[in-house]
């Protein structure tokens, strides 16, 4: 029996403008397989897909014959500039610019081939808008998301603290006085965040409708008129806060759930744990626990099949 094909790692770095450039982590086996791009969340870096050590989402899926690639969102983890307050670009150039830049990179690499997408927490959220209303166009075959919500609509302690205490309250006078959000500095992530994209996020967090910060573009109407690949929603029966169930299966259903799944991962549904917000992709037993579940979904909803593992 032939042994498998080593997984091999890569930095690949696109420039932005003069001065920014986005970092992407390519984990494949000989850079072969359908690509599938993974996106992090709010206060967050790629490496929430990987370890150090070379274990995680991104390094499953490789192993498993996908061609992934892994981005550092403008002025996160290895991108650079890192995110001061100087920093003045959001999400609004998230949408127009980085996703222009991540998908042309893609295309140059592996040609004009349907990408599976998969995203944790916020980057669910902006991967959904991008497709309303995308600066270039793709073809994406299949989603998966952990833990994605749009909105917070749920009430608890934990909620309260987190939410109302830490974002809203503290968050804003540490953005007022610093420029930026130093969230690793602070203990409440694994990365900052801009005056803009903190002030773009919350309004999105708290507003029933789903528009845009400039021209009122209505994200929501644009998806449910539309025919989205099919997505699975998957968040942890202990995610209280970031991602909990009400939470993300009312963003699924806000984009109309044509073909479209929700599972709540949990022992009571099955699986080895009662998983939380960050646990759901780095717990060491998602590799044998959920993780097939999302290979499973790219191979039912994709006419790509990836190489042989």
């Amino acid at each position: 029996m032939t042994p498998p094909l080593p997984i091999d790692q890569e930095s690949l770095f696109v420039p932005l403008t003069a001065t920014e450039t986005l970092h992407i982590k390519r984990f494949s086996r000989q850079q072969q397989g359908p690509p599938v791009l993974l996106l992090h969340g709010s206060i967050e870096n790629g490496r929430i897909f990987y370890s150090q050590s070379g274990k995680g989402f991104a390094p499953y899926l490789a192993g498993q014959g996908y061609d992934v690639f892994v981005v550092d969102l403008r002025g996160r983890g290895k991108s650079k500039p890192s995110i001061s307050r100087r920093s003045t670009f959001g999400l609004s150039h998230t949408l127009q610019e980085d996703f222009p830049a991540i998908i042309n990179k893609i295309q140059a690499l592996k040609g004009q081939v349907p990408q599976f997408w998969g995203a944790h927490s916020w980057g669910g959220v902006l991967m959904l808008a991008y497709l309303a209303r995308p600066a270039v166009p793709v073809q994406v075959q299949a989603m998966v998301f952990f833990g994605s919500k749009r909105r917070i609509s749920i009430w608890n302690l934990k909620k309260f603290f987190m939410i109302d205490v830490i974002w809203n309250w503290l968050s804003k006078a540490v953005v007022a006085f610093a420029g930026s959000l130093p969230a690793k500095r602070m203990g409440i992530g694994a990365d900052s965040e801009t005056r803009l994209t903190h002030r773009q996020t919350h309004a999105w967090v708290v507003e029933k409708k789903w528009r845009d910060w400039h021209d009122g573009f209505d994200y929501a109407a644009a998806l449910q008129a539309m025919q989205l690949p099919p997505a699975l929603y998957l968040t942890g029966a202990q995610d209280k806060v970031l991602g909990h169930p009400v939470d993300v299966l009312k963003l699924m259903q806000e984009t109309g759930c044509q073909n479209c799944k929700f599972m709540v991962l949990s022992k009571a549904n099955g699986n080895l744990h009662d998983y939380g917000h960050i646990d759901i992709l780095t717990h060491p037993d998602a590799v044998r626990d959920h993780f097939p579940l999302v290979v499973d979904w790219y191979k039912k909803s994709g006419h790509m099949q990836p190489i042989n593992s």
